[in-house]
C-alpha cells in the first residue's frame, strides 16, 4: 500500500507542473544517459508527455510513467520561474 500512495504523490506533483519548463534526465541503459530540457505538456492517469525541441527546430514529444520517477529510471527538475530548481522523486 506504501507503494501506492508514493505513486498517487509523484502523479500529483507532476500533474501540478503541467506546461513548465523541465530539464529531463532519463537513463537509457548500459551507462547510456540523455539529458534534454522541454516542457512538461499532458499528464495522464498512467503516464505524462514531454514536449522536447532541439537545436534544428523539430519538435519530439517522450512519455514515460510515473513508475519510471519512483524506479529512479528517469529524473525530472523543474525549473521555476525563479530560477530555482526542483527535483519531482
Amino acid at each position: 500500500m506504501l507503494e501506492k500512495n508514493t505513486l498517487d504523490r509523484i502523479r500529483k506533483n507532476v500533474e501540478d507542473c503541467v506546461g513548465k519548463k523541465v530539464i529531463l534526465k532519463a537513463n537509457k541503459g548500459r551507462k547510456k544517459t540523455t539529458i534534454r530540457e522541454g516542457i512538461l505538456e499532458e499528464a495522464y492517469p498512467s503516464l505524462f508527455v514531454v514536449k522536447i525541441s532541439n537545436q534544428y527546430d523539430s519538435v519530439r514529444r517522450v512519455s514515460y510513467t510515473y513508475s519510471d520517477i519512483l524506479t529512479e529510471t528517469v529524473e525530472i527538475t523543474i525549473c521555476d520561474d525563479d530560477n530555482k530548481e526542483i527535483k519531482i522523486s
